[in-house]
């Protein structure tokens, strides 16, 4: 059957519904003026309290929320941050526009994540910080982690983008460290098409983001364009606030219905030489995006199962490449699970409408190519 002739199989995409449509269209008549904040509020406060946590800042981006939080802590030119090769690139660059260096460590080979060990062994008198990213929706060792913290004096921030959904022993992605930013992007479990969150529990570090992201205007500040520092403009705008707050309303059924995905995969590739995103003892995981990582010693050409895809009209995403392989690092080939990992990895189509024929379809070509 030609490709063409076939539904296309999206990797993933939004669930948007009349609430959505709704809320954004009263933003666009009526949030302007005096009520041009009033869904950026709301969105903040359902955040907060779905996490449990105690500050919450709407931004434009993860990107952005991540690089006021690094300044906040006061990393910059000469400092270190630690955080995994694989990884995103968004969860990097924010180091660089502190005028700071990233050090890439190597991941677990069974969750993918930060390896603690590494994370120890890679400290200097230079580190100033430690990014756990939940890549996928994996959880990081938070307790290692936050151990490491505690003896070295050296904060671990959460990069939970990928996160929404997952729970560390009672406690929800984004809760545990010094600060946590998530992404709303149009692929992520929920979205406001860009946008992203500052979460944290220290009053001090939520004082001054929100005075880095009104462009360094302090709050109570009462001179009319008085500036206190210098600052950002990555705050998210009302429309964007508005679609957030009807997601978060549906918030429980979203990350369910990944969850619910992830098991339907599960249990039809369960039998093959394969592993798929893992859960913890004591964890959630949110499956945000479902993945499988092919024995090693089966053969697997990953370029061919893309191929494979794209002829019955389904998305491929690769795994993400280790961050030391692109032009603007250095080679850390010492990091083996990372350099290994990414050949033999692809991650599954999961957005929340997929059918249970469109699992089937995206089964049927990894079972194909695997037997």
């Amino acid at each position: 059957m030609n490709s063409k002739s076939l539904e296309k199989v999206a990797y993933t995409k939004p669930s948007i519904t009349e609430l959505e449509v709704e809320y954004a269209t009263d933003a666009a008549r009526n949030g302007w003026g005096e009520k041009c904040y009033e869904y950026i509020a709301r969105f903040e406060k359902l955040f907060c309290d779905h996490l449990c946590a105690k500050h919450t800042i709407a931004t434009s981006s993860c990107t952005g929320a991540l690089h006021m939080g690094l300044t906040a802590l006061g990393i910059g030119a000469g400092d270190e941050v630690i955080l995994a090769d694989i990884n995103w690139i968004a969860s990097a660059a924010p180091i660089t526009y502190v005028g700071a260096k990233p050090v890439f460590v190597d991941v677990l080979p069974d969750s993918w994540v930060i390896d603690p060990a590494k994370v120890e062994a890679a400290i200097t008198s230079k580190t100033k910080a430690i990014i756990a990213v939940h890549v996928y929706g994996n959880l990081c060792d938070m307790d290692s982690l936050l151990d490491i913290s505690r003896r070295y004096n050296i904060p671990v921030i959460e990069d939970a983008a990928e996160a929404m959904g997952s729970v560390y022993k009672g406690k929800k992605a984004g809760t545990l460290g010094a600060f946590s930013t998530f992404s709303f992007h149009g692929t992520k479990t929920i979205t406001t098409g860009e946008g992203g969150m500052f979460v944290t529990n220290d009053d001090e570090l939520f004082e001054t983001v929100s005075t880095l992201n009104n462009h360094g205007r302090a709050k109570g500040q009462t001179k009319q364009f008085w500036a206190d520092m210098i600052g950002y403009k990555y705050k998210i705008s009302n429309i964007q606030a508005a679609i957030g707050c009807a997601q978060m309303e549906r918030i429980d059924d979203l990350i369910a219905r990944k969850r619910d995905i992830f098991a339907k995969y599960y249990e039809r590739l369960k039998d093959l030489p394969l592993k798929m995103n893992p859960q913890g003892e004591g964890t959630i995981n949110g499956y945000w995006m479902p993945t499988i990582v092919v024995d090693k010693d089966v053969p697997f050409d990953r370029e061919k199962l893309i191929e494979a895809f794209q002829k019955q009209n389904i998305d491929a995403r690769v795994f993400f490449w280790p961050l030391s392989m692109l032009p603007m690092f250095d080679d850390k080939p010492e990091n083996e699970v990372s350099y290994d990992l990414y050949k033999r990895a692809m991650n599954l189509a999961s957005y929340h409408d997929i059918t249970d024929e469109g699992i089937d379809r995206v089964c049927n070509v990894v079972r194909e190519a695997l037997t």
